[in-house]
């Protein structure tokens, strides 16, 4: 069974620690940037939309915890950011600890996701998937997410 509670402060600087580089190497993938640019580039970003951190209204950061050899554990992180007049909610981070990818948690976590925000009147999940990152698009996908475009990007260069 997976749960959801309020992401605390010490979880929160945890969090960082993992999302700034993993965000950095997107960036720097995605963008074209060297580690460091992208890595200043993801701390400015995080500084503007978490502002207030854990308590920036209007962004909801959980920590996720599932039952796990008879214990419940902290297995992952989810940041999104609801739109009460839409009943859509856009998740800007969804992660499972690496160590414990692949058992069928984020699966799980997304449905039980799905179901508290229906419980709440929720009509849709929105969501971006870096374009190289297959493990999410396949949990994504499989998880019932359908695409709905593409990002594209070409370099011009001489």
């Amino acid at each position: 069974m997976v749960s959801f509670r309020s992401m605390t402060e010490e979880e929160y600087s945890a969090y960082l620690e993992y999302f700034i580089p993993d965000y950095a190497i997107e960036i720097a993938s995605n963008y074209r940037m060297s580690k460091s640019d992208s890595l200043t580039m993801a701390r400015q970003e995080i500084s503007k939309l978490l502002a207030e951190g854990v308590n920036t209204h209007g962004q909801i950061l959980l920590s996720i915890f599932a039952k796990l050899d008879l214990f419940e554990r902290h297995v992952g992180y989810l940041w999104y950011k609801p739109d009460a007049a839409m009943r859509t909610v856009f998740i800007n981070d969804f992660h499972i600890f690496n160590s414990l990818q692949g058992g069928g948690l984020g699966k799980q976590a997304l449905r039980a996701f799905e179901e508290d925000l229906q419980d709440k009147g929720f009509k849709e999940i929105r969501l971006r998937v870096a374009g190289d990152n297959a493990r999410a698009f396949h949990v994504y996908e499989s998880s019932g997410f359908g695409v709905t475009g593409i990002n594209m990007s070409k370099a011009i260069v001489r």
